[in-house]
């Protein structure tokens, strides 16, 4: 018998066949123009030319009028960027050079920014935002190249593709294959969220990509969402000092003492293979948790810092020796930088197990140590040990830089803290975008050894605490959310199911 081989024409072309001469000359037009703006792949300008399909078969669906459909498309917001080739690199930033010598095989730094809308997300229009904003970023337009002596970004002109979201976050990204992006762009119903190796950005320079790439979104739905409170104009060409290396651009000594310090105790728990095995997410009223904190003379950073010592002690079978917190820091407050990449150094706040009592003894000792730790004169000694660590290491090859970098500044890793807490702040957003959107969570990846990382953002009034576990022991969560209740403060609980234990 033989094979029907006729194929059922795409949802597009039956779409075009309905509409009259003129509105289909316009619907060619668009698509003519752009092939001019496309010098991709044959396959990137195919799956290109699909997106642009999809998003017009979309507008058809939400009534939106082919007119209105072919404005916003317009590839006047490609620019030139897809239509030249890629002739531009970057050398990484220090922290960027610093942060794969502390790794093992197989590990990497990543972590996530989301933004949750009013309303589940449009793939279609996802793509679309994301073919538009990319440009904006040439140092995440990037592919992560191996040197003699260092990594590199070369920029990779591709089409870089939105995916539905897994069931684990942070997972690492294939930096391997030729062309290979260093982020990505998830969505999972009404959540967008981008995934970034941390060798291209911090939070701050994270959250600028993730603000810019939803108020393109939106305004792709018809939302007149402006360019302010860090939503950059994706039309715009890249600013002077964008994809500066902020580090090199301070003046320091040439003296450091180096990132060496002792072990610190760990929570209990066996490890799991899955890592993350769980995210939390504690969403809490933002002025309650600032009330609390303000009532005990803190700020939010030491107040929750000072719950964390004493659910870690309540977490952890040991009974000798130091927990310390790792607490990132955003080198901007102190040297202005207009940076998208990576000027982030960081304090550690140690505390003996044994003087880990109640918040009222230990949030003074917290509170001084915080503000010592994480202030200016500390953080420019941070700032020098880290350009001495770069240049000691500077021409020693790729393959035998890691080691040698341990035997000068001892192990770089986790080891010495107990946990971490990253605060990214208050987000501001405009407020036509601030009105469709929920809330914003921020989860940082896991490390090798500790068995959890906790990560802080506040946005449209509610703080959303976010801890990524690498154990299924619940004690340091359940002792947290207990001293978070006791105060007045009850967090909505969100979380993923535990794996691979």
């Amino acid at each position: 018998m033989k094979q029907n081989l006729s194929l059922e024409p795409s949802p597009f072309i039956v779409y075009r066949l309905t509409l009259k001469e003129q509105d289909r000359a316009a619907l060619d037009g668009l698509l003519e123009n752009y092939e001019r703006h496309c010098l991709l792949s044959r396959m990137d300008a195919a799956s290109l030319r699909e997106d642009v399909e999809r998003a017009l078969l979309w507008y058809h669906s939400a009534g939106v009028p082919l007119e209105e459909a072919i404005a916003r498309l317009s590839p006047i917001h490609l620019g030139g960027f897809y239509a030249r080739p890629p002739v531009t690199w970057f050398p990484l930033d220090d922290a960027a050079k610093i942060y794969p010598l502390s790794m093992r095989p197989g590990k990497m730094a990543v972590f996530r920014l989301s933004i949750y809308l009013r309303q589940p997300v449009v793939p279609e229009l996802l793509q679309m935002a994301l073919t538009f904003t990319v440009k904006r970023f040439p140092s995440f337009a990037t592919t992560v190249k191996s040197g003699f002596f260092w990594y590199y970004l070369d920029t990779a002109k591709t089409r870089f593709a939105v995916e539905p979201a897994g069931s684990i976050p942070c997972q690492p990204l294939d930096v391997s294959r030729s062309g290979s992006a260093s982020f990505r762009v998830l969505y999972h119903d009404n959540r967008i969220s981008v995934e970034f190796f941390h060798i291209l950005t911090d939070g701050t320079g994270g959250m600028v990509f993730l603000k810019t790439l939803a108020g393109t979104y939106l305004r792709l739905k018809g939302v007149s969402v402006p360019c302010t409170a860090g939503v950059l104009d994706p039309d715009d060409a890249p600013r002077p000092g964008e994809t500066e290396n902020a580090f090199a651009a301070q003046e320091t000594e040439n003296t450091g003492s180096g990132f060496v310090d002792h072990p610190a105790v760990q929570l209990s728990g066996s490890l799991v293979r899955q890592r993350p095995c769980q995210v939390l997410h504690f969403n809490m009223e933002a002025e309650s948790l600032l009330a609390a904190a303000k009532q005990r003379g803190a700020t939010v950073t030491a107040y929750l810092l000072t719950l964390m010592f004493l659910a870690g002690q309540y977490a952890t079978d040991e009974t000798e020796g130091e927990m310390s917190i790792q607490v990132p820091v955003n080198m901007r407050k102190f040297y202005p930088s207009n940076t998208l990449r990576n000027f982030a150094l960081y304090g550690s706040v140690r505390l003996p197990l044994g003087q880990i009592t109640t918040a009222e003894d230990i949030l003074p000792e917290v509170s001084r140590q915080l503000r010592e730790k994480t202030g200016q004169e500390a953080m420019a000694e941070m700032l020098r040990a880290t350009r001495v660590l770069v240049n000691t290491i500077r021409y020693i090859p790729l393959v035998v830089k890691a080691p040698a970098a341990r035997l000068v500044y001892g192990f770089l890793g986790d080891k010495i803290f107990s946990n971490t807490l990253s605060n990214l702040g208050v987000v501001e957003l405009p407020e036509e975008l601030a009105a469709e959107v929920t809330h914003m969570d921020f989860v940082l990846g896991t490390a090798l050894t500790n068995r959890a990382s906790c990560s802080l953002v506040t946005c449209c009034g509610v703080a959303t605490l976010s801890i990524a576990k690498m154990t299924a022991d619940p004690s340091f969560e359940e002792r947290l959310y207990a001293l978070l209740c006791r105060d007045g403060i009850v967090p909505r609980v969100e979380g993923s199911d535990l794996h691979g234990h």
